[in-house]
């Protein structure tokens, strides 16, 4: 096992030459990195057999464009710390570019995770509906410590609640939608996040992309994308207008984001996600509430 003293690209990619590293696990934020090096394509990567990857959900644009380059190595796991282990897998096979919509799949839950989409009320919702990913297991976690009303809003109705809603389609793959918290209420239209993030991370232009919702005096909360640009592309009114459209024709006026704003990088979280609670607590702060 070797352990980089830090990140690079070309620090992973002399690393993964120089000791024939077969295995790997990265978050999507360091992979969008890796794919945008030179290296990308020249690099000796035929030691890497699997290249984990998990922590927030990926671009299923970037995430091909990666097998395209790298080859089938890539295996996703989702979980979270309050249940340490892997609740869904979506495993090298299944990374199957003849079927793009799988790649924005977490994948089947793992056998031993009794995992549900439940709603408001504790229920199931109805076969194809989005619902609150909801698990019982094992390694389920017993409690916040010192936290019991936390706790008891965690494991509401029996279940462990994730935060994460999520949906199956009809071969019993898993997708997230979106976080819980993250949605956005505009103009009374429930707005996710995840979609525009993913068909943004489509658009030739776009590297990384976070959208969040933003105080708004006529629509209560709009739709604002943050974008990190790839190499090459300049930001301004002409993208920025091309984007909105892009979005616009794709998801719908409501999806569409009301501003954009571009930035050299996204913070992320300690784990690698990105940090939506310091993007949006610039925009909120003053306000009442934060919804």
């Amino acid at each position: 096992m070797y352990v980089l003293p830090g990140f690079t690209p070309d620090l992973f990619y002399d690393w993964v030459e120089w000791h024939r590293i077969t295995a790997t696990m990265l978050v999507p934020a360091q992979l969008y990195v890796l794919f945008d090096s030179a290296r990308a394509t020249t690099a000796d990567l035929s030691s890497l057999q699997t290249v984990f990857y998990g922590a927030s959900p990926i671009s299923p644009a970037r995430l091909k464009e990666g097998i395209q380059k790298w080859g089938r190595i890539f295996y996703q796991f989702y979980g979270q710390s309050e249940a340490p282990m892997l609740l869904a897998n979506l495993a090298k096979a299944d990374h199957d570019l003849d079927k793009p919509e799988r790649l924005g799949a977490c994948g089947r839950p793992t056998p031993w995770v009794h995992l549900a989409l439940l709603d408001g009320d504790h229920r199931p919702v109805g076969q194809g509906e989005a619902g609150e990913i909801c698990v019982r297991a094992p390694l389920v976690m017993r409690g916040y410590k010192d936290l019991p009303e936390q706790t008891a809003e965690a494991f509401a109705g029996g279940w462990l609640h994730t935060g994460d809603i999520g949906r199956f389609d009809e071969e019993g793959f898993l997708y997230i939608v979106d976080r819980k918290k993250d949605m956005i209420v505009t103009g009374g239209f429930n707005v996710f996040p995840r979609e525009i993030e993913d068909v943004l991370s489509t658009h030739p232009a776009v590297a990384q992309a976070a959208v969040i919702g933003v105080p708004d005096e006529q629509w209560g909360e709009a739709v604002k994308a943050v974008l990190v640009l790839r190499p090459g592309f300049e930001a301004g009114g002409a993208l920025t207008a091309e984007l909105t459209q892009f979005v616009k024709a794709a998801k719908g006026s409501v999806q569409a984001p009301k501003s954009i704003e571009y930035v050299k990088s996204i913070p992320l979280t300690p784990v690698g996600k990105p940090d939506k609670k310091v993007l949006r607590a610039q925009y909120w702060k003053g306000q009442a509430r934060n919804v």
